[in-house]
């Protein structure tokens, strides 16, 4: 599995480097932001761990010109910059996941594997037998294309790229019924359209867990295995 290690840092940069080797990645490092991005450019990456603060070029520079650019490659943002607004900024900016320093190695290369098990180096959304085609945005379990309308499709969308993590009712709405300009939709609505997609992934191996107040996630069967045996994450 090849990452591209984006940090400054030579320290932290020389044992992440090391413990991710021994856990069976391919590790090319960058401690500059320009470098880093002519790297990604270049190689064709499973995964990028990405540094926020670097020199030449920060890292939500990175982010955004890697996806103006149309790389789908997942990018997990390490960074001591640990307020909700950079968050939000990251995740903006196209991270597809968020870890802040100090953090636990073994968190590190768990998000990192669920990051190449949902979003592949071809763009592809996925979550077990789940997959969306980046191109033509078609969804199939296996072989077989899913027939949704363009609403169950993009809420589909937004908890594929978010697997196992909650996405909140809120977001759904502003996100899913955008293209109405109506700030009064109902959060009702975003309820229906779960409603009607739970009947169409009836056989797949992925379900849609609600959690009360908070919002919605997808899971595959080991994930809904686990959520049911212990509190959700």
């Amino acid at each position: 599995m090849k990452l591209l290690l984006v940090e400054d840092d030579f320290d932290l940069a020389g044992a992440l480097s090391r413990t991710l080797a021994a856990r069976g990645f391919e590790v090319l490092c960058c401690a500059d932001g320009k470098e880093a991005l002519a790297a990604a450019r270049r190689t064709v990456f499973d995964v990028i761990t990405l540094d926020l603060s670097l020199p030449g070029l920060d890292g939500l520079e990175i982010l955004r010109r890697l996806r103006d650019g149309g790389s789908t490659t997942p990018v997990l943002a390490l960074t001591a910059r640990a307020a909700v607004t950079d968050r939000i900024a990251g995740l903006e900016a196209g991270a597809d996941d968020y870890l802040a320093k100090p953090f636990d190695l073994d968190e590190l290369v768990a998000r990192l594997r669920a990051l190449t098990r949902r979003v592949g180096r071809d763009g592809q959304l996925r979550c077990g037998t789940l997959y969306r085609e980046p191109g033509s945005g078609v969804f199939y379990n296996d072989a077989l294309p899913l027939e949704l309308s363009q609403r169950e499709a993009e809420l589909l969308r937004l908890l594929m790229s978010r697997v196992d993590r909650v996405v909140s009712k809120e977001e759904l709405r502003t996100q899913v019924f955008a293209d109405t300009g109506d700030q009064q939709v109902q959060a009702d609505a975003v309820e229906v359209v779960v409603h009607r997609l739970r009947k169409k992934l009836v056989g797949t191996n992925a379900e849609i867990v609600t959690l009360r107040g908070v919002g919605y996630l997808l899971c595959d069967g080991d994930s809904m295995a686990a959520h049911k045996g212990g509190a959700p994450r």
